[in-house]
């Protein structure tokens, strides 16, 4: 653990979060806008990306609001 512990710091902590959070929401936008490309162009409701999408949102929304009431 002493080696991790040279080589990984808060900075690369602190980059591996942003960059975690920035590819999920990177990929809720795709998934929204292949939904609604879905949607407006073919008529058809995609529920297995709304499922996605609903997913992703309600996973955040949680995380945002444990951490409020946690720190």
């Amino acid at each position: 653990m002493k080696i991790l512990g040279r080589v990984i710091d808060e900075r690369f902590l602190a980059h591996r979060q942003k960059s975690t959070s920035i590819a999920g929401l990177a990929g809720a936008f795709v998934a929204l806008g292949i939904f609604f490309y879905r949607y407006f162009a073919r008529h058809v409701w995609s529920w297995d990306l709304f499922a996605v999408i609903a997913t992703m949102v309600v996973v955040k929304l949680s995380i945002m609001i444990w951490s409020y009431l946690t720190d």
